[in-house]
């Protein structure tokens, strides 16, 4: 290990962050890098946007247990000329015409379900149509830092090396992926170089070429070939048949402000408007933050949020009554089936008599996760940013290695591992219907909350990411907390089928006492448990300053100039 490494500046830590207040140009990202090179780019002219994709690239190059250069971009931008917001999916797409490609079986990825599929990639048309729509920077200026940073590499970190090792039995269950992660046979150490000289010549194609060297150049024909031999029976004209799509945003009203979330194919806007929607029926404002009655209201409404998106998709492939899902006087139903669920027994006796024998409890009463499986941890990668520039372009945006090309290849160094899609219908966040055109719902976090038409905040996360955005925007708009705090204070998941509920162990024993007497037997993850997500986040104080903060759960950064 050589921590002597003058790269080593860069590494960052879970726990406290710090917020950057009264900056003119601000951004939030999980890593140091991408923070330095997105100031880097607008303090040399660029705008959000040509700083979003010089970030996104760099990202995919440092952080390929996270992100890569053939996932998802999504993204939310609102642009200071006109005002509007503007939401762009360019999500990996499946080929018309052939069935799912899994080339790695299910006993060899660890996935609870079916074994990821593999995809046509998102990430570069993702950032070439965003160049091409808002970019003002010269495409190659903003493909050289990530040029850089795969030649010299990047230092490897605790967390970086914890992620990858847990994920070995996918990454490395093809010879390219040990050769790419394994290089001399072991995981780079933490502390070591980790460099990828194959990339850095793809990003070199890539800055010469345009976004086109891998979408139909010498890439993309290297990465069908490399597909026909696995036996995905891709053509190059595959590559292109379904571009990125722009779409209007929805926009939701709560507590006096109005939310700019995504719209279908996306389901977080119509979930944040049923779960705000529902806690607002049921007084949230009148409860006390973290108090049973908070977190059993909570709970439920995620619940029923999560299994009613379950009826939303792709507008293109059907007519989804999307509209329901936004209405009133069903949000208010669903309230009412809340209330009757609050039980007129104390059902402390009951929980205990019908808790499974020998089941470990601490001194409070409160269960561990039994298995992975409880905790219905999300795959492991992905990456959100929040920018604003000093002309006032706000992004917020998500880049992930999530439906991203071929499980386990590896082609000119970029490393891939297909898409999740369960094709399930119904509460499955990636699903999709396999005709023409359509694209995957899925479940990102891009939020931006308004007051007087203009950004208040910015925000977004990784991490059950459908679950996460509803709790911070309640704990911002609700309870009025500070957005730090917002970001910090402890998350769940949705009630499960069982009737419990799990949530990061800072409970209090009044808070667990009540959740008992409610019914709702409680198990817990680590304090800050880096599977609820790694929000980063740009907002503008009472004073009107712009400021930028970052979750302490992962290893972010926000800063400013």
């Amino acid at each position: 290990m050589n921590m002597s490494d003058p790269l080593a500046r860069y590494l960052r830590d879970p726990g406290p962050k710090r917020t950057v207040r009264g900056v003119s140009a601000a951004c939030s990202s999980d890593n140091a890098i991408v923070t330095e090179v997105i100031l880097d780019t607008m303090r040399r002219g660029g705008n959000a946007i040509d700083a979003a994709i010089a970030g996104c690239m760099v990202q995919a190059t440092v952080e390929p247990f996270m992100t890569n250069h053939t996932g998802t971009i999504s993204l939310l931008y609102r642009e200071a000329a006109t005002g509007q917001f503007h939401q762009l999916h360019s999500a990996g797409t499946f080929p018309t015409g052939l069935a799912p490609f899994r080339p790695i079986p299910k006993m060899s990825t660890g996935y609870a379900r079916m074994p990821p599929a593999a995809v046509i990639p998102g990430f570069m048309p993702g950032l070439q149509a965003m160049h091409a729509r808002f970019g003002s920077a010269r495409w190659s200026s903003l493909v050289e830092p990530a040029i850089r940073w795969a030649e010299d590499g990047h230092v490897v970190s605790s967390f970086e090396y914890a992620v990858t090792v847990s994920e070995q039995d996918f990454i490395t269950y093809f010879p390219e992926g040990r050769r790419f992660y394994m290089p001399g046979g072991y995981y780079p150490a933490v502390g070591t170089r980790f460099r990828n000289p194959a990339l850095a010549e793809t990003l070199r194609g890539v800055a010469a070429d345009g976004p086109d060297h891998m979408i139909q150049g010498a890439w993309a024909q290297a990465f069908v070939a490399h597909a026909n031999a696995m036996g995905w029976p891709i053509e190059l004209r595959h590559m292109t048949e379904n571009p990125p799509r722009w779409i209007e945003p929805l926009r939701i009203a709560h507590a006096g402000h109005e939310i700019v979330a995504l719209a279908p194919p996306e389901q977080q806007g119509a979930f944040l408007s049923m779960v705000l929607s529902i806690l607002e029926q049921l007084d949230i404002r009148s409860m006390e933050p973290g108090s049973a009655e908070h977190l059993f209201a909570m709970a439920h409404a995620l619940r029923l949020g999560l299994y009613f998106c379950g009826f939303t998709g792709d507008p293109t492939v059907a007519p989804y009554a999307t509209d329901q899902l936004l209405d009133g006087d069903f949000h208010r139903s669903l309230a009412r089936l809340i209330r009757g669920m609050r039980p007129s027994h104390d059902l402390t006796e009951h929980l205990r008599l019908v808790r499974k024998p020998g089941a470990r409890l601490d001194e409070h009463g409160l269960a561990g996760i039994p298995s992975l499986d409880a905790q219905t941890k999300q795959p492991s990668g992905s990456c959100e940013l929040s920018i604003v520039d000093a002309e006032g372009n706000w992004v917020q945006m998500m880049n992930t290695l999530q439906s991203g090309g071929i499980p386990g290849a590896v082609v000119g160094g970029v490393p891939m591992v297909g898409s999740h899609a369960s094709f399930a219908g119904v509460s499955g966040h990636f699903d999709i219907k396999l005709v023409p055109g359509a694209r995957l719902r899925t479940i990102v976090g891009n939020t931006f909350v308004l007051q007087d038409g203009a950004p208040l905040y910015a925000l977004g996360t990784p991490g059950n990411v459908f679950c996460t955005v509803p709790q911070v925007l309640a704990n911002l708009l609700d309870f009025g907390m500070d957005p730090y705090d917002a970001i910090s204070a402890p998350r769940m998941l949705q009630l499960a089928e069982d009737g419990g509920l799990v949530i990061e162990d800072r409970i209090s024993a009044d808070t667990l006492d009540g959740l008992q007497r409610l019914g709702i037997p409680v198990s817990v993850m680590p304090a800050y448990d880096w599977h609820m997500g790694s929000f980063q986040m740009c907002y503008r104080d009472a004073d009107g300053a712009l400021c930028a903060t970052a979750d302490p759960r992962r290893c972010g950064e926000a800063d400013g100039f």
